[in-house]
């Protein structure tokens, strides 16, 4: 996902997302995205392939999936979708937060 994060705005604004699903989480360019479309960024757990599988009901439609399928746009119809919601409109980040008190005991420990 953070792969993206440099083209990822102009994605969500040019096809009106509303969500983004990804494993690698995003950064502040996506965060911003979000907030302005609004729109949400998914965290899905790697190696869950199968269980999240499981949860998409119908494909809707594809676009662009001449990138391949991983990097195509998938609209998808989900129940019981085993995600995290981990970046939102309101400008909350869990990435942000967790870089954050990452930080900070990092440097408790190396003070000690």
């Amino acid at each position: 996902s953070i792969r993206e994060e440099v083209y990822e705005p102009e994605v969500i604004a040019y096809y009106n997302l509303k969500g983004v699903i990804g494993k690698g989480g995003m950064g502040p360019n996506t965060l911003k995205a979000c907030q302005e479309q609004p729109a949400v960024y998914f965290h899905a757990i790697g190696g869950a392939a199968s269980l999240i599988a499981q949860a998409v009901k119908e494909v809707i439609t594809v676009y662009k999936l001449e990138f391949g399928v991983p990097e195509a746009m998938w609209v998808i119809r989900v129940e019981d979708f085993p995600v995290v919601v981990t970046m939102d409109s309101h400008g909350n980040s869990i990435h942000e937060q967790v870089a954050a008190q990452s930080q900070a005991k990092f440097e408790e420990l190396i003070a000690a």
